[in-house]
């Protein structure tokens, strides 16, 4: 049997002033479910977060945390953790003097404080940390305590922005882990984030929020499947940047620079392998030469692109 949706958003519009910048959006969110918000910026994104949150009131539509108005009650408010971006905590005091402090905030019993602390602790890897102030901690460690923060009252939604900006490879790997535990215990995890690898690596469900519309919700592979069928993406890394004549061969060959690389291209077809065997020996002969050429099944990352782009929507 299904559990009953912690999280409903039914319809939710809102505008600032003339500009609309949420159009009827629908989104449901269950116990012990990732759900990845995705968009580029000024997509609506931050908007509906402050909405889910309570501190918007949407101009039409509802939002429900528990059955209850995040705008108009507060234990509905009480239910849900939110993690922002920035670290929300007092750089000065330790870890556990930061827990104690949000537990009181959340207006936990006194009583019951260190054990809520702990358990925040444990659940987010950070016990042998308790007693070092924030400011010497490493990036990675101040994500761990920034979530830790806003899971000490338990809620059963937990709501994290940008959770892994600016911490390495280890202690992205670290904060998933947290993450998924925390799935596990049941509670809700609603992301948002540009890291559309942890995107795809963390979430049961992804959701492409563009101009204020959900225009596309489901598992990822079963979108990437269903947008794809059996096309393959090819990566090309060159050995050096090309000039404006290579940029033009390259473009002419179907490939396409990726976002963050001026040496990686990148383009699909359903030749796969021979595909990548063919273009190699033209880019040689024209005087590209390829560092490494790859094949790899879509990603989310060409997902994103189609619809940001607008050749994909609902």
């Amino acid at each position: 049997m299904t559990a009953s949706p912690i999280l409903t958003v039914t319809g939710v519009a809102h505008a600032y002033g003339d500009k609309a910048v949420l159009h009827g959006v629908d989104l449901a969110l269950s116990p012990g479910e990732i759900y990845a918000l995705l968009g580029p910026n000024g997509a609506g994104k931050t908007t509906l977060i402050k909405t889910i949150c309570g501190r918007f009131r949407p101009d039409r539509g509802e939002v429900r945390l528990n059955g209850q108005d995040p705008a108009r009650v507060n234990a509905a408010r009480g239910s849900l953790g939110l993690v922002p971006q920035e670290i929300a905590l007092y750089a000065h005091l330790t870890v556990a003097e930061n827990l104690a402090a949000f537990a009181s905030l959340a207006q936990a019993p006194r009583h019951a404080v260190p054990a809520a602390v702990q358990r925040a602790m444990e659940l987010t890897r950070i016990v042998d940390r308790a007693h070092v102030q924030i400011r010497h901690l490493s990036g990675g460690y101040q994500r761990r305590a920034n979530i830790a923060a806003a899971i000490v009252h338990e809620p059963a939604l937990l709501i994290l922005d940008e959770p892994t900006v600016g911490v390495d490879i280890d202690a992205r790997e670290a904060l998933d882990g947290v993450i998924r535990g925390l799935r596990d215990l049941g509670v809700a995890v609603l992301l948002t984030t540009h890291d559309l690898e942890q995107a795809g690596a963390l979430a049961d469900r992804v959701g492409f929020l563009r101009e204020g519309s959900l225009v596309l919700e489901g598992r990822p592979r079963a979108l990437i499947a269903e947008a794809f069928g059996v096309k393959m993406e090819v990566l090309v890394e060159l050995s050096t940047e090309p000039d404006l004549a290579g940029e033009t061969l390259l473009a002419a060959e179907g490939l396409a620079r990726t976002a963050h690389r001026a040496k990686l291209w990148t383009r699909l077809d359903v030749d796969g392998y021979a595909a990548a065997g063919r273009l190699d020996k033209r880019l040689r002969k024209a005087g590209l030469i390829p560092r490494e050429i790859r094949v790899r099944e879509p990603s989310l990352q060409n997902l994103f692109s189609l619809v940001a782009e607008r050749k994909l929507a609902a």
